[in-house]
């Protein structure tokens, strides 16, 4: 009897160990499980961060990329520069439009000075875009007139001949020309398919 007690108690101590091996075990496999998942999730969150980095370091591009061009076409991309109508620097602004864009300045402070020139046009594609926005929601991507429209191809448009120039082409197909002789259909063709994302605080 006392060594059928006694093998009991064994007995009963094996398959509490056995079952206290298995639960060992179970919260082991749990715990590794959920160590894997918190690192597939580090993991797919830095990918999607560095998606992210990528697009808005393209978008910059894209931007810096517009700007030389139109820089270029204006200028020749130079900052010291005056044309015979008293047109200004890089992009060639006027000193009504840099007045009314909150910029006062003498012109020779404004020659001399590349990063306020760079300000200066960032403040008006902002506000051209603000005003313009209803038109590129409408004609972004659109072709009209046998030309594809895109938002850079807008904003260009309406650095050459104002945004009421843009307004009035896509009301009735009226053409503004700058005093070169220069249409805006010119610039709205020339600098569209720039993938420009503006922000206020760009």
């Amino acid at each position: 009897m006392k060594r059928q007690v006694i093998f009991t108690l064994v007995l009963s101590g094996l398959s509490f160990g056995v079952i206290d091996s298995a639960v060992t075990k179970d919260k082991s496999t749990n715990q590794t499980e959920l160590i894997d998942l918190q690192k597939e999730r580090e993991e797919e969150l830095c990918k999607i961060e560095e998606e992210k980095y990528l697009l808005e370091l393209h978008y910059e591009e894209e931007l810096q990329n517009f700007l030389d061009a139109l820089g270029f076409r204006e200028s020749g991309n130079r900052y010291h520069i005056t044309n015979k109508w008293g047109y200004m620097g890089k992009y060639q602004f006027g000193r009504s439009t840099l007045k009314g864009l909150g910029f006062k300045v003498t012109k020779e402070e404004f020659l001399n000075n590349p990063q306020l020139q760079e300000e200066a046009m960032m403040a008006l594609l902002l506000h051209n875009k603000e005003k313009l926005q209803k038109y590129i929601d409408v004609f972004d991507g659109q072709t009209v007139n046998g030309m594809y429209i895109s938002e850079s191809g807008i904003l260009a448009a309406a650095h050459l001949g104002g945004q009421g120039s843009v307004k009035r082409y896509f009301k009735n197909g009226k053409v503004f020309k700058d005093g070169n002789g220069t249409k805006i259909t010119s610039y709205m063709n020339k600098f569209s398919g720039y993938e420009i994302k503006l922000k206020p605080n760009s």
